[in-house]
């Protein structure tokens, strides 16, 4: 089974660094994703494991074998594209099976083979239908039938999903993890849908500007964000300025705007410095301002927003000292807040996360192209 290195590897077009000096491994079996937003590389590198294009730089290789001269043909992978690129004067059956014949396999094992995979996606009482006859879940599900069905063990999806409406691209995502795991793939998933990459990956790389920036778990990530961009990409922040005043045991006392103090874990930051304070929506405890002594790490705001969102209630709150932050809260909670209401909100010192202030801005820092 594969496990998928890639040692420095770095690819140019133009004046453009697309992937800058990349490592990475893969582990055999593995559902994992490469996450980022558009032109952040993240396609060039599956298209260089792929062998569709040559690295400037660097090696990649698959299981023990270095694959950079080696075409993607003889790569051993299954390719999955967002446009699902069928060939429109086949059936959903001819697809399925073209790998297989294309490899020489005998006609009662590529038969064999081609109702197995529909059986897989449950798309066998379809296999006499043109491309033009299924849906788009229909057709993405052949398109993963005829990777599978050329029996490679490394699967490529380069937004295999992004065409789709939602609920069939919820629905497919789990399909598509579930079929990898049972033929025990190792699957590489390209997506810049961080709720996509969240729900179906092992571990998951986020790129930004042609580098990787963070390797690790989806809770890894959303729970111990190593930059300002993953704590907003993964998830979302409120993020806000401020300096360290003190140090508490293990906690920092950070000084906001307006002179608003909070806590939190100082993390090797000296005092003095300028830093960012991130804050999950979801870790804030929003309560009514009921004119009581507020507690140490809570500060005080007025609603301003309310959005019902199915599941959670979100709220846009002023701050006292004017930031504008937003909270969310599960729309079962048996407390409603309504605009113009003021409100007491506090955190856990460990739930949010400190970090020294960007030398190139905060804007730039959480910028996404």
């Amino acid at each position: 089974m594969p496990e998928v290195r890639l040692v420095n590897v770095s690819k140019k077009f133009g004046k453009i660094m697309a992937v800058d000096n990349v490592s990475l491994q893969i582990h055999d079996k593995e559902y994992f994703s490469i996450l980022g937003p558009s032109g952040c590389g993240k396609t060039t590198l599956l298209r260089l494991i792929a062998g569709l294009i040559q690295p400037d730089d660097g090696e990649i290789y698959i299981g023990d074998r270095l694959v950079n001269n080696v075409p993607p043909e003889d790569r051993d992978i299954g390719f999955v594209f967002q446009t699902f690129a069928l060939f429109p004067h086949m059936n959903a059956w001819e697809n399925v099976t073209y790998g297989p014949r294309v490899k020489g396999f005998d006609m009662q094992k590529a038969e064999r083979i081609g109702h197995e995979v529909l059986e897989m996606v449950k798309l066998h009482e379809r296999l006499d239908a043109f491309p033009n006859e299924l849906s788009g879940g229909m057709m993405q599900r052949i398109a993963v039938a005829r990777a599978l069905a050329a029996g490679a063990k490394l699967l490529l999806l380069d937004e295999p999903l992004g065409h789709l409406d939602a609920k069939v691209r919820n629905e497919l995502r789990y399909e598509i993890r579930r079929m990898a795991k049972d033929l025990e793939l190792t699957a590489i998933h390209v997506t810049h849908d961080q709720s996509e990459a969240m729900a179906i990956s092992d571990r998951i790389a986020v790129m930004k500007k042609g580098k990787v920036l963070q390797v690790g778990t989806p809770q890894e990530l959303y729970m111990n964000p190593q930059s300002i961009f993953v704590a907003n990409f993964i998830g979302g922040a409120n993020f806000l300025e401020g300096y360290i005043m003190e140090t508490r045991d293990k906690n920092a006392v950070i000084e906001l705007r307006g002179g608003l103090r909070v806590q939190a874990l100082k993390k090797g930051i000296d005092r003095g410095e300028r830093v960012v304070l991130a804050v999950k929506p979801e870790t804030f405890i929003i309560e009514r301002d009921r004119g009581k002594k507020k507690s140490e790490n809570s500060v005080s705001g007025v609603i301003e927003r309310v959005a019902f969102e199915g599941t959670n209630i979100r709220y846009e709150v002023r701050l006292e000292n004017q930031d504008l932050v937003v909270v969310v809260t599960p729309s079962l909670a048996c407390e409603w807040f309504n605009i113009g209401e003021k409100v007491i909100l506090s955190f856990q010192p460990e739930s949010a996360h400190l970090f020294v202030y960007p030398e190139t801005g905060l804007r730039e820092e959480m910028a996404v192209e």
